[in-house]
């Protein structure tokens, strides 16, 4: 790498950090503005638990810590949202500090192309698409439990979680209100039973239910069976009868991967590929049909996610790498539709269902659409 290509590439990388530090300054100040309140209160709560005095200071203090508890690992999923605007921002502020300065003129008047001053930014959104892929696979994984919390739940490291009703191979109905999934607990459990119209014909509950490894062992579980008793009276009593285990394939791995489903982009790709050979191996439904579609587009929206940022950074840049000294501001200004259209497409691409196409198929419409028009922005660059 040569002295201009480091020189460029230091710029470029310079102004990301910048611009990516701003940002995430700016939301995490407006996320503690909104919601001093509820961090004031957890603060309190947790003071009081502990057996402290609630004064101000320890709830302001307590209150900053819990803020940073809640958003350090936020962070590595904000950089997956802004990384594609960071990087057109970056752009433009390099641009316009090599026009200001009239360096760039300096390096048309030396000989140097235009494509060769845009070789070190293009070598650089690579490299940051990259380390995207990697945050991605890597540490958002790693960091899934704690990008699952509220802000009630600032300071937590427990994965328990309430879970919405689940429905077992046999067609059971499984519900409880609470489980923590370190512990491998679930509290009020619920298990309905049902006949072929989808009548209850049994329930099970219990006050705490663990996983041995192979059933769920039940504190007081009870069953009370509803089906017609001979030669009983419109008053009789049914009698409970003892349940000490349960046994189902709803089991804590499910609940984790139902629990991840709702924030399956925070997985690596390997664990939603696993949550959708989990789906396919039950019943078609079309409810069932349309979660696999889901996956399938988060799955693969992510190739032509990166790609689509790469190739609008392409795109936007002979807004930016002109031969004649340019006013930045409007560039800026012509760039920015762009740019923002590419992204919203994007965006919508990769989430929306396309009527008569796969999913595997449908994400890659947006770099279909960028593809044309990145060819033309190279193209243009001449010098």
């Amino acid at each position: 790498m040569g002295t201009l290509d480091r020189y460029i590439t230091r710029l470029f990388l310079t102004n990301i950090v910048l611009i990516f530090v701003f940002m995430c300054l700016v939301i995490v100040a407006v996320d503690f503005s909104l919601n001093f309140d509820e961090f004031t209160k957890s603060a309190q709560h947790i003071l009081e638990s502990r057996g402290d005095s609630p004064g101000f200071l320890a709830k302001g203090f307590l209150a900053v810590t819990l803020v940073a508890d809640l958003w350090w690992p936020r962070l590595f999923l904000l950089f997956n949202f802004l990384l594609g605007p960071v990087l057109i921002g970056a752009m433009g502020f390099t641009c316009a500090y090599l026009v200001k300065h009239r360096e760039l003129v300096a390096m048309l008047a030396g000989g140097v192309s235009l494509h060769r001053i845009a070789r070190p930014i293009l070598v650089v959104t690579l490299a940051m698409t990259g380390l995207l892929v990697l945050n991605r696979e890597v540490m958002l994984p790693r960091l899934a439990p704690l990008l699952t919390r509220d802000k009630a739940d600032a300071g937590k490291r427990s994965l328990g979680t309430t879970f919405d009703v689940s429905v077992d191979a046999q067609g059971r109905l499984v519900y409880s209100s609470k489980a923590d999934l370190d512990t491998n607990t679930i509290s009020w459990l619920y298990v309905y039973e049902r006949d072929a119209q989808g009548l209850m014909t049994r329930r099970t509950s219990a006050e705490t239910a663990r996983w041995d490894g192979s059933k769920w062992v039940l504190e007081n579980g009870q069953a009370f069976t509803r089906r017609p008793i001979e030669g009983a009276g419109a008053g009789t009593r049914l009698l409970p009868e003892a349940v000490p285990s349960f046994t189902t394939d709803v089991d804590p791995t499910a609940l984790r991967l139902r629990r991840y489903e709702g924030m399956a982009s925070n997985l690596s790709t390997a664990q939603v590929g696993r949550i959708i050979d989990r789906f396919k191996k039950m019943e078609q439904t079309p409810a069932v049909e349309r979660r696999i579609g889901a996956l399938e587009r988060n799955r693969w929206g992510r190739i032509s996610s990166a790609a689509s940022t790469i190739l609008t950074v392409i795109v936007c840049l002979p807004f930016f790498l002109k031969k004649e000294p340019a006013n930045m501001l409007k560039q800026s200004l012509m760039a920015a539709p762009m740019a923002l259209g590419a992204f919203a497409g994007t965006l919508v691409g990769t989430t929306a269902s396309i009527p008569g196409l796969p999913a595997q198929v449908g994400v890659f419409l947006p770099v279909v659409m960028l593809v044309p028009g990145a060819i033309l922005a190279a193209g243009s660059l001449r010098s």
